[in-house]
């Protein structure tokens, strides 16, 4: 079972999306220099499809992608849960997990975001980052991690 901690609308977690993030508990990845450490217990509430449903529907016409911000402990209910939101609301769906390799299924995943924060090397938004984002296009992942690095002026 998915537990989520709580919710957001945001607009730089996936470029070019207004996305609704769902920030997940249960997290197993430890990830030195965690900004959120409270993620790894197991706290919160079911996200289930009736869950999802009553958040999308808040902001519906708001907001162009829903992001599962972890879920690392349970990918197969990321992935069937990415499913509904994709067909049943025709949003597209961005995860964010610490893991380094791909789910097992990335057709639901119009974003994939992977890799364990590292404070050594920095988040998507430093150029030495091990963090990669993807925009998945017919299945293939293509690497757009550089929309995250501001030129200077």
């Amino acid at each position: 079972m998915l537990k989520y901690y709580n919710y957001d609308i945001v607009f730089q977690e996936v470029p070019d999306e207004v996305t609704l993030a769902v920030n997940l508990s249960n997290c197993p990845n430890h990830c030195p220099g965690c900004h959120s450490p409270h993620l790894c217990k197991d706290i919160g509430n079911c996200l289930d499809e009736e869950t999802i449903s009553n958040m999308i529907s808040k902001y519906n016409k708001s907001i162009t992608c829903f992001c599962f911000m972890g879920g690392d402990a349970n990918q197969d209910e990321v992935i069937k849960m990415a499913e509904y939101v994709h067909k049943t609301f025709d949003k597209k769906v961005a995860w964010y997990s610490g893991k380094q390799t791909f789910p097992k299924d990335i057709t639901p995943f119009q974003y994939l975001k992977l890799g364990p924060y590292n404070p050594k090397y920095g988040g998507l938004d430093k150029k030495t980052t091990n963090q990669r984002m993807y925009k998945i296009y017919n299945t293939k992942p293509i690497d757009i991690t550089n929309r995250f690095w501001r030129k200077a002026m």
